[in-house]
């Protein structure tokens, strides 16, 4: 198995091709990394700029490049013994007029070759769209869309079809009988009914009438294909059948002002395989799995088997053609059975390097029986980002965050409360479906018969609010202690929450454990078991809605652990407990991904590197926030007796721009306009005031306007400037911590796309912002080449300037250098934390990796504002003092630092103003 070096992301859309990439192959292979870690490569919606929103997985993306553009970047890469680790999507595609599996079904329904292929409820309770699927991706109220014209029939070479702006629906070929005897005694009289134009059209609908129900497969495709060629043949043959034709789409498509004259466009939708809906109708009552809430993206039953093969084919090719190296799962906890996924995977790709997208909370464990490498790293980026994060300083930061806002709310009890909202205002329809399954199981014993739907409900809902983990993975009668655990305590906590509903708990929690099943019939069970299944596929999206989504954008105490994967009520993480982490994640998973940033992460990695420094200064951070609200109340909006924004709100901005505030005045206009891009998705995910489903104009412009009015008040930047350019300084400090710890960790370092500079993004889509790859190339030429004979001249050059962040490239090709060069030791090395000592010794974070007699030290400063002043730099004895590292017995005495290439001695103990002599991290190579 190819284990990867190190990865690099790379966001692939039309304005960043494969032959974009291809040129940058020997920049990346210059800096260390082995192997390109790409985003969803295969065809998506036009235009889209992510690529999960696939419409086609077994074709390449048009829009980033064709099959030998791949081969030409796969040859690049492989000239320069680099390797792709691939980002696949086997939940989802996109509810579109482009997947081609999607409208075949919705043209021929059961029929379909495809109607296997999504997770659709076909049999559902409502009776409006039983057999048919809902398709709610009208802008406004379907009658309204209808008697506005903006739903039209039309007819061309592929036949008849609904258009909606640019989404186009098929109809079904029953349909067309409505549509040709409209008027056809009229094209009878004006053509004649002997004549042999009219006869043929006569002939069609005879066919269409009589395509025998039983014809399946290919013939019935075929007979449908000849009957639609032998229309157009007709419509462009015949001018009064043309005319005809013609004239009938002007009748089915109605007159605007007349609600009768859409009677025939109405009855001709009602038969088809669909149901046309307003988008909120999605919230509410919904027939199929999306992602998430997203109307748009639609669940694949990726657990049918010829689902599986068909929509990994070309993946499987490229595996076994050596092109694809390696594989990282999107959304694993949305798949029915994420066991028999990733078997079914690793059968089919053999011995290739597997990771998925799974977060884990705080305490939990990957399942240790997945046929996988790791994650793509985001427990790795929470413990590593929480390390820098004050932990003595919480009750002084809620102190804070308390008299500046008045938010008293524990954040276990806001998740809670979100996911109570997300229930009811996103995943209602979901949720009810559900409801629906346990009410029908419930009525097949005595022991639930009694049970109303409504209080099966009300119970279930609680169960799912409080659920403490995205995802349990029973799949069996047997359920491991783990998912056993997370079942229980959920039930427990639900049982505090409704006294009244402790039945209908109880019952929830046997169903759920498989319990209790000893006289059911084997059909019985199999309905049980799904219904485990399926509750399973909602806690995540209901997690990630009701904690990511939200939760996270409302408590705002410090928002840098604010991130995906993370638990902002956890305030930081000790150096015991980081330690511990890796010892772990060395012995159980040591080729999981380190990750600090990716495409769907809060925040970028320096602007939370920045934010962490606020939790070392509570006071200084107090005095300042409370100065600029004072300085900036002027320019909130009064409505109703209330200033706009609120203070959770200001609170929130402010912490922005600390963490993302520009280092050169030449970004500052587009910072501005990003800041305000950004608050507006901020405020709506919150869903307090404003939100996606019911956006809040006024709210929102006062918002808008309160940002821009402090941003070009000339008094609040002068007070606001001083203070984020001292906390800047301080978190450029954090952020080469990171780099450091990320590469030296166990695990393979992951690098998005960029952040080899300076990263002070903010959520999507602000961090798919182009990247000036020609400074980045320019910098580590000068890099190399100044390195080979005046290093500790280029670092105390970069050090005086650190604001280009030349420095953070400097570190980084430097340690994915030392990675390569000791490569067996970084990957499989044993952990081992370093005893620290001295009166600063809780400023340290050390640990020694080594493997067969070859031994690295990685060590990094924290909290450092308490030790240097602004300007200062934390390097020598001046500052570190009698502070060091007690080595382990029978370690080396010689080293040699690999970030600035000196030589070092020591015996049995390591001074840290020796080992942080010319450069504020460390990591040592035994000689």
């Amino acid at each position: 198995m190819r284990i990867p070096t190190a990865t690099y992301r790379i966001q692939f859309y039309g304005g960043f091709p494969f032959e974009a990439a291809r040129k940058l192959v020997p920049y990346l292979a210059d800096l260390g990394i082995s192997d390109i870690y790409a985003s969803p490569i295969f065809k998506a919606r036009a235009g889209s700029t992510h690529g999960y929103d696939v419409v086609d997985p077994t074709q390449f993306n048009p829009e980033v490049g064709t099959p030998e553009q791949f081969d030409a970047l796969v040859a690049t890469l492989q000239e320069h013994q680099m390797g792709w680790l691939q980002d696949i999507v086997p939940n989802h595609m996109a509810y579109d007029t482009e997947n081609q599996f999607l409208v075949d079904i919705l043209e021929h329904g059961p029929d379909s070759e495809f109607f296997d292929f999504f997770d659709i409820e076909w049999n559902h309770a409502y009776e409006s769209f039983r057999g048919r699927v809902l398709a709610p991706l009208l802008g406004n109220f379907y009658g309204e869309c209808l008697e506005k014209g903006e739903i039209q029939l039309k007819y061309d070479e592929a036949g008849l079809s609904i258009h909606y702006y640019s989404l186009r629906l098929p109809v079904k070929i029953e349909s067309y009988v409505h549509f040709i005897v409209h008027n056809l005694g009229q094209l009878a009289r004006s053509l004649g009914r002997r004549h042999p134009d009219f006869i043929k059209l006569l002939g069609v609908l005879y066919l269409i009438k009589n395509i025998p129900s039983e014809t399946k497969g290919r013939e019935r495709y075929d007979q449908i294909a000849f009957v639609k060629g032998l229309l157009w043949e007709l419509y462009h043959q015949n001018s009064e059948i043309q005319a005809f034709f013609d004239a009938n789409l002007i009748a089915f498509n109605g007159e605007v002002g007349n609600s009768d004259s859409f009677n025939g466009l109405e009855s001709l939708l009602s038969e088809q395989f669909y149901r046309l809906s307003f988008w909120k109708v999605g919230a509410e009552e919904i027939n199929y799995r999306r992602f998430f809430t997203v109307n748009e993206l639609i669940s694949v039953k990726v657990e049918e088997l010829r689902v599986f093969n068909k929509t990994h084919s070309l993946i499987e090719q490229a595996v076994k053609q050596g092109k694809i190296t390696g594989l990282r799962i999107d959304h694993i906890d949305g798949l029915y059975d994420p066991t028999q996924y990733l078997e079914r995977l690793r059968e089919k790709v053999g011995d290739t390097y597997i990771t998925v997208e799974k977060i884990l909370e705080l305490d939990e464990t990957l399942p240790s029986h997945w046929p996988i490498q790791g994650t793509s790293g985001y427990e790795y980026l929470n413990y590593l980002n929480g390390v820098f994060c004050q932990t003595e300083n919480e009750q002084a930061m809620q102190e804070v965050y308390t008299r500046f806002t008045g938010s008293r709310l524990s954040f276990e009890d806001l998740v809670t409360e979100k996911k109570h909202l997300i229930i009811e205002k996103n995943l209602g329809g979901d949720v009810d479906n559900l409801a629906q399954q346990l009410k029908r199981i419930a009525g097949q014993t005595r022991k639930g018969s009694d049970f109303t739907a409504y209080g099966l409900k009300r119970a279930l809902t609680e169960v799912l609010a409080v659920f403490p983990v995205y995802r349990t993975y029973i799949a069996s009668q047997s359920v491991s202690e783990a998912d056993c655990s997370y079942i229980q305590a959920a039930i427990e906590k639900a049982k505090g929450h409704i006294p009244l509903l402790l039945n209908e708990l109880h019952y929830i929690e046997c169903l759920l454990l498989r319990k209790d099943e000893e006289h059911l019939t084997e059909e019985q069970k199999e309905e049980r078991l799904h219904f485990v299944m399926k509750f399973q596929q909602m806690t995540g999206p209901l997690m990630a809605k009701g904690l990511e989504d939200t939760a996270l954008y409302i408590f705002n105490r410090l928002l840098s652990l604010n991130e995906v994967g993370g638990n902002p009520g956890h305030f930081g993480i000790t150096a015991e407990r980081f330690h511990t982490f890796n010892r772990k994640q060395g012995d159980r998973w040591p080729h999981g991904m380190n990750t600090t940033a990716t495409h769907d992460t809060k925040r970028g990695e320096d602007v939370r590197a920045r934010l962490n420094v606020l939790s070392e200064i509570p006071t200084g951070w107090e005095e300042q926030v409370q100065r600029w609200s004072a300085l900036n109340q002027a320019k909130k909006t009064e409505m109703n007796g209330r200033a706009l924004p609120d203070r959770n709100d200001e609170y929130f901005l402010y912490q922005t721009l600390i963490g993302a505030f520009p280092f050169t005045e030449a970004e500052f206009p587009e910072f501005v306009q990003r800041v305000k891009d950004y608050v507006v998705k901020a405020v709506r995910e919150a869903k307090v005031h404003t939100a996606w489903l019911r956006p809040d104009n006024t709210y929102e412009e006062s918002y808008l306007q309160f940002v821009e009015g402090i941003l070009h008040h000339a008094e609040f930047l002068q007070a606001f400037r001083p203070f984020q350019q001292r906390v800047a300084e301080y978190g450029m400090f954090n952020s080469l911590a990171q780099v450091l710890l990320k590469n030296a960790s166990p695990g393979v370092p992951d690098l998005y796309q960029g952040n080899e500079l300076w990263d002070l993004s903010l959520v999507d889509p602000d961090n798919r912002r182009p990247v000036d790859y020609e400074r980045r190339i320019s910098f580590l030429h000068e890099i190399q080449e100044r390195s080979q004979h005046d290093i500790l001249g280029l670092i105390d050059e970069m050090l005086a300037v650190k604001e280009d962040g030349r420095i953070k490239l400097f570190l980084t090709h430097r340690v994915l250098q030392a990675r390569k060069a000791n490569l067996a030791l970084l990957q499989s090395g044993d952990y081992q934390p370093l005893a620290v000592s001295g009166k600063l010794a809780n400023y340290i974070i050390a640990f020694a990796r080594s493997h067969e007699g070859q031994v690295a030290l990685a060590i990094v400063p924290r909290f450092l504002t308490s030790l240097i002043q602004s300007g200062e730099l934390p390097l020598g004895e001046q500052v570190w003092q009698d502070t060091q590292i007690h080595l382990p017995a029978k370690m080396p005495a010689t080293w040699t630092n690999g970030i600035t290439a000196q030589p070092l001695q020591c015996q049995q103990t390591l001074p840290i103003a020796e080992a942080l002599g010319h450069f504020p991290v460390a990591l040592l190579l035994a000689q």
